[in-house]
């Protein structure tokens, strides 16, 4: 496996998309080894990377326009490298919950772009409160914390931006 491919695909969910998919880049040659798919409304979303021979990944982009035809979806695809984790960082996971509201996504982001540290996945939900109905949001992220920094500090700091927000938030290591 000396090449790689990022697909992202959205297009109306039905049962039977991640099957059609899948087996198409197993047909072709190539393994699906990293992934992120969700249901966002009535849309089906996903993002894959595959690995494979150059000649399966060039296959595989060969066959993605009448694929996406074939399964009614919008396929864009992007060659890249395997990646590597970037040394000298601590993985961290970062939960925010709070009423909904215009732009909570954004504070965060600024929050920890302002001080260098990388989000590596980010996951986010509305839901109503039990009980109450009341509108809720709910954050989840993993982000990378430089080893260099004090880590006593940032969550000092993160948890007082939080605190002025009215956000409830946890940070704690991944094990």
């Amino acid at each position: 496996m000396n090449a790689y491919l990022v697909i992202s695909a959205l297009g109306k969910d039905r049962p039977g998309i991640v099957n059609d998919l899948s087996k198409a880049v197993l047909h072709y040659g190539g393994n699906i080894t990293d992934s992120r798919m969700s249901v966002l409304g009535g849309e089906f979303a996903l993002i894959l990377m595959i690995a494979g021979t150059t000649n399966a990944i060039e296959d595989i982009e060969r066959q993605l326009p009448s694929l996406g035809d074939q399964l009614g979806m919008t396929i864009i695809a992007k060659r890249t490298d395997q990646g590597a984790k970037t040394p000298g960082v601590l993985p961290y996971s970062l939960e925010v919950v709070a009423m909904d509201h215009p732009g909570i996504v954004h504070e965060v982001a600024n929050f920890l772009s302002g001080r260098g540290i990388n989000i590596e996945s980010l996951e986010t939900a509305t839901y109503p409160a039990a009980h109450t109905g009341t509108p809720m949001f709910s954050l989840e992220m993993t982000i990378g914390i430089p080893a260099s920094g004090a880590i006593a500090q940032f969550r000092e700091a993160f948890m007082n931006f939080c605190d002025e927000r009215n956000l409830d938030a946890v940070l704690r290591p991944v094990k």
